[in-house]
């Protein structure tokens, strides 16, 4: 064998083999499957109802808006579309009651609006 086929033999085994992160996310996902079937809890990676569903992702949604609140950890622009609802257009939004200002490219940070005053629009 050359040293031209080793090579062609080896590249073509690194593309089936999973990287390291690809091997723990599959060993994470099915040791959560199997607790799922085990603890109630963990009912989320099989949920079939899709009101079920929405109400889930709304409480996530929710718990990271308050966690991202309390620790004023910087975000992208996805993560405060993600968390508001909306792609913010200008550098500092108001909605529901909170507010994202853009500190650079990218980089947001979200606070509680302290004004008495707000209120919802239909």
């Amino acid at each position: 064998m050359t040293s031209s086929d080793k090579k062609s033999s080896h590249s073509s085994g690194d593309r089936t083999e999973l990287s390291s992160d690809q091997t723990l996310g599959l060993v994470s996902l099915s040791l959560m499957q199997k607790l799922s079937q085990k603890d109630p809890s963990f009912s989320w990676l099989t949920e079939d109802n899709p009101e079920r569903l929405n109400l889930k992702k709304m409480r996530d949604r929710l718990e990271l808006t308050d966690l991202a609140l309390k620790t004023g950890a910087p975000l992208s622009t996805s993560e405060v579309s993600a968390l508001m609802g909306a792609k913010p257009g200008k550098s500092r939004i108001e909605r529901g009651g909170i507010i994202a200002i853009k500190l650079s490219r990218n980089v947001w940070k979200l606070s509680k609006s302290n004004n008495e005053s707000s209120y919802w629009r239909n």
